[in-house]
């Protein structure tokens, strides 16, 4: 799948038929977004009721139904995809959480691997949380998370995403998940 057509797909979504570039883009797009939601919810719990083909459509949908997004190419949808992906996700397990207990809220403690894969919704919605303080705090880091561990890019790709240096992403990814075990543990 030549990256150059779906980067240029990407930009006729912005003014041309978007019925009809969707058509286009979906089979060029849809095997590494199977890929990416089968990943995602390989870390949730085994009875979830989201299986990897209506998690990316639903994702997809989301996509393409966004009108404001500058689309900067292939490595940009999919980062945005996976972070699509993960507000599903959130928001299936706040759903879940209101319907089986009335939405109370524990406590949640977590190591590392936990808090890189959360398996229970108390611990999706704790991540979930733990990301919108540290999008507040430093939102570059916060992208960063959501491209390395969500959306499953290389450094090198985030820093072109980013337009910013390797070593900053290293950087700020190391602070990053630092930060997010620290707050997680609490």
């Amino acid at each position: 799948m030549p990256a150059s057509q779906i980067t240029q797909l990407l930009a006729n979504l912005k003014s041309g038929d978007r019925t009809a570039v969707a058509a286009k883009l979906m089979p060029l797009v849809y095997d590494e977004f199977k890929a990416l939601a089968a990943r995602h919810l390989r870390h949730e719990r085994a009875n979830h009721t989201l299986q990897p083909t209506a998690l990316v459509h639903e994702a997809y949908l989301r996509l393409i139904d966004q009108s404001r997004v500058d689309w900067q190419g292939r490595t940009h949808f999919f980062a945005v995809g996976a972070q699509a992906m993960r507000r599903i996700l959130v928001d299936h397990a706040r759903q879940r959480k209101r319907q089986k207990r009335g939405g109370g809220a524990g406590r949640v403690e977590l190591d590392e691997s936990v808090a890189l894969a959360p398996k229970r919704d108390e611990e999706i919605l704790a991540l979930d949380e733990a990301m919108e303080k540290l999008a507040k705090l430093d939102s570059r880091q916060a992208e960063i998370v959501e491209m390395r561990f969500f959306a499953g890019m290389s450094v090198e790709e985030v820093a072109h995403t980013l337009g910013v240096s390797k070593r900053t992403v290293e950087g700020d990814w190391t602070m990053a998940r630092a930060w997010l075990m620290r707050e997680l543990s609490r």
